[in-house]
């Protein structure tokens, strides 16, 4: 208790400088936690250019357009609104919105909820609007260019509304859509004053997309929006430039009334005054025949090419400036672009997605987690930045020089990615939890796993000497060791990549999963990918973090040993001794040393980590082992005997790389299955009557482990996890059971979609919105995959010479 409280001191008074003194925001924010709002849909954007989230219903409602900073607000002028004329009468005008707010009064608020339907598959959302005692039905359709393998159109920050328009009346009726933004993101640097808008049209190859730009004019990020719509036979688009969203909005409702369009004036709207907020608005109008069908194309852009982080120090183009120019002007032809492509987007979606889709074999819930957890591939706080032109070598390298050949050409044409722990968690790619995740990254975008492995191994060789106090223990040690993988990157509101370890919480250079997690996803990557330069530039880096770690096995038994305290990515769960969890990941990274040293034909290598692997695999055994499955730790403790739900991590990415049978069995067979049967009747059917995933830790007696904050947690992403090594040992309806209770806690008792937390307690607790580790839903694609023989991952990868 006496240290629990003087680590609350400590991080209080952390916390008051920062917030108070500093005026920057805490990297976890213990005392000022995002309120759970039950209101998020499906992302609009590509990767790493921005996000804005709508609502289910209709609304948007979360922004990240500054790189990974939230702002959680939402902007009641962004709206789309119908009109229907028959026989050049309006009959009905209505915003599609079920609220009724203070501002634009003069709008027809409060579209009765019984009348519309919302689902998402991410990347895509439909809305359908049953226009009461209308008899016409108005389906939304949402598309955002997230494409598997693709690095160009993935990147774009745009967003395409297709509006189906089916009139079943005997009469003809001429349908518009009004889609309304307001310049700016509902925060107060909307009123600082100086934003303006103005009207473009952009033709090319026959195509016309026309609508208003609005620009967001702030000292630092200045950004533009579009909203456009695209011009076609029997399709008009018409806008107006600019008017007031605090106000009552009458003129623009009258506009629209008059005849189903807007006055498009010409030129530039006047820079608003200090304390002034403008919209815009585009308008898409057409003839419906009487039980005819036709569309509507509307789109948004937003322009935010150059970006500084918090520090300001550097200067950073987004990964779409390499196709779409770094001016700040490209908002027009990304508009035409998304209007002119999406079909084609759709297409790519459609065919990555249908195998899983038409499985009958599949749960259905299954099907909507595995591409709806998707979301934080982009909603991540996610950036993807160019390297700078003239950047060489050296500047990439450090100081220590990483002597990683392939560095350059690799982070040249792919960019640099980096992604949050958590929209709460403000830390770029945390490691420890992207080991999870990185199966979603490595499936889909193999290039972008291959660059945030470059960019970690540049760190491993570097160091950083400033010291500073971890709040955990009090103790005083440097921010980087050399020759240790680091815990992330570095806080967007600082200076990623330049200053990485942004947790103060315990100095990671003392965690013994780290560098493990390194070598495990090197193999794992080079499986799945066969890039052998990349492996062979990873291998020195591999065999120093492997050395770093050696000093873990204090007794030369082959085994590490964890510290006394909470040492991995349980961060609040102490370890003593040898131990499952860690314990598995050593053995489990030390049977891939072998295996890549064999694939490099480095002999030495090979007979010293096969020395280490036999000795460690009868000492895991002996110490761990306890007949039914492997015990915490060996601590002798009141909780050494727990059994813990991660218990078979590292036999998890062994089976993901075809290294669990044949001499690189490292656990037997036999140990495998036991201790995840023991998890499934103990963790899971013993907790919550089985209905709420697996409990991280659970007493012999069937008990929650209530020894620490974390070992009485479902944690989402390693319950995904545990499902995907279950479906790799043949435990198949387990795995699946195992997750499902997961999926609906999260999506559909807590009302959480497109926010998944880290973890949640039995009684409705959870912790950390919006987390990076539930991504690891993807190994249980691959773990299905290669059941079916649809491996991705050879079993024997081609031999790959060391030397060049």
């Amino acid at each position: 208790l006496l240290s629990y409280l003087s680590f609350l001191c400590r991080y209080f008074r952390w916390w008051y400088k920062k917030t108070r003194i500093q005026k920057k925001s805490a990297f976890i924010d213990l005392l000022c936690a995002v309120p759970l709002q039950q209101i998020y849909g499906c992302p609009l954007g590509g990767i790493g250019g921005g996000t804005i989230t709508r609502g289910w219903r209709g609304e948007f409602c979360r922004w990240q357009l500054n790189p990974g900073l939230y702002h959680y607000e939402t902007v009641i002028a962004n709206q789309f609104t119908v009109c229907l004329r028959c026989k050049g009468q309006t009959v009905y005008q209505q915003v599609l919105s079920v609220e009724r707010p203070s501002t634009l009064q003069g709008w027809n608020w409060g579209y009765c909820g019984h009348y519309a339907f919302y689902h998402a598959l991410y990347p895509r959302a439909w809305t359908v609007y049953e226009l009461p005692g209308q008899n016409v039905v108005l389906t939304c359709r949402q598309v955002s260019p997230v494409i598997p393998h693709d690095y160009k159109d993935s990147s774009l920050p745009v967003g395409v509304f297709i509006w189906e328009v089916e009139n079943r009346r005997d009469e003809d009726v001429d349908v518009s859509i009004m889609f309304s933004l307001q310049n700016g993101t509902g925060t107060k640097e909307d009123r600082n004053g100086g934003h303006w808008n103005e009207p473009f049209a952009f033709e090319k190859e026959g195509e016309r997309v026309a609508g208003v730009l609005l620009h967001h004019c702030t000292r630092v990020n200045p950004f533009t929006f579009a909203i456009s719509a695209r011009e076609k036979a029997g399709t008009g688009v018409t806008h107006l430039t600019a008017f007031n969203p605090a106000g009552s909005g009458r003129e623009v409702w009258q506009d629209l009334l008059q005849d189903g369009r807007l006055d498009s004036p010409t030129g530039t709207s006047s820079p608003t005054e200090k304390g002034e907020v403008t919209a815009a608005a585009v308008c898409a109008s057409c003839r419906v025949p009487a039980h005819g069908h036709r569309t509507l194309e509307l789109a948004l852009a937003w322009d935010m090419p150059r970006i500084h982080f918090g520090s300001r120090e550097k200067l950073h183009l987004r990964r779409y400036t390499r196709f779409f120019g770094s001016g700040g002007d490209a908002a027009p032809a990304l508009s035409y672009h998304a209007l002119t492509h999406y079909e084609e987007w759709e297409k790519k979606i459609e065919e990555w997605q249908k195998p899983v889709l038409e499985n009958s074999q599949l749960p259905s819930w299954y099907k909507s987690a595995l591409f709806n957890e998707l979301y934080f591939m982009t909603d991540g706080g996610t950036i993807w930045v160019e390297l700078p032109p003239d950047c060489c070598a050296e500047d990439l390298q450090g100081p220590a020089g990483a002597g990683l050949s392939h560095l350059l050409p690799v982070l040249r044409e792919y960019g640099r990615f980096a992604y949050l722990e958590g929209q709460e968690y403000r830390m770029y790619n945390t490691y420890d939890v992207h080991f999870y995740a990185s199966f979603a990254l490595v499936m889909l975008w193999p290039k972008l796993q291959i660059s945030l492995q470059y960019d970690i191994a540049v760190t491993v060789v570097n160091e950083d000497i400033q010291p500073r106090q971890y709040l955990m223990c009090g103790q005083t040690a440097q921010v980087k060791l050399k020759n240790v993988v680091p815990h992330d990157i570095g806080d967007p509101d600082d200076e990623p990549w330049q200053r990485v370890n942004a947790y103060l919480m315990h100095d990671t250079a003392d965690w013994k999963d780290l560098n493990l997690k390194f070598v495990l996803q090197v193999y794992r990557d080079y499986c799945l990918t066969h890039d052998s330069l990349y492996l062979r530039d990873m291998w020195p880096v591999c065999q120093a973090v492997m050395e770093s770690e050696l000093k873990f096995d204090t007794d030369n038994d082959g085994l590490i040993e964890n510290g006394g305290f909470a040492d991995q990515t349980y961060d609040a769960w102490v370890v003593n001794g040898p131990s499952a969890y860690c314990g598995g990941l050593w053995l489990a990274a030390v049977c891939t040393m072998c295996k890549m040293a064999e694939v490099l034909g480095d002999a030495e290598i090979q007979q010293k980590y096969r020395d280490i692997l036999s000795k460690g695999k009868e000492a895991f055994e002996r110490m761990l082992w306890n007949g039914k499955y492997y015990n915490y730790d060996s601590s002798g403790s009141n909780t050494s005997v727990s059994i813990m739900s991660d218990q078979c991590a590292g036999q998890w990415f062994l089976g993901a790389c075809g290294l669990d049978q044949g001499e690189f069995e490292v656990f037997p067979k036999s140990h495998v299955v036991s201790a995840l049967k023991t998890i499934f009747e103990k963790n899971v059917m013993s907790f919550a009557g089985g209905t709420m995933g697996a409990v991280n830790g659970m007493r012999p007696d069937g008990v929650p482990d209530t020894s620490s904050v974390q070992s009485n947690e479902v944690w989402i992403g390693v319950v995904y996890a545990l499902a995907a090594t279950m479906i790799q040992e043949g435990l198949v309806e387990e795995g699946f059971h195992t997750a499902e209770g997961c999926y609906r806690i999260v999506w559909e008792r807590l009302g959480m979609a497109f926010q998944t937390p880290e973890a949640y307690r039995e009684k409705k607790v959870y912790r950390s919105l919006a987390y990076m580790r539930p991504l690891s839903i993807w190994s249980m694609q691959l773990a299905l995959d290669r059941r079916a023989g649809r491996s991705p991952a050879p079993l024997q990868p081609p031999q790959v010479p060391i030397h060049p």
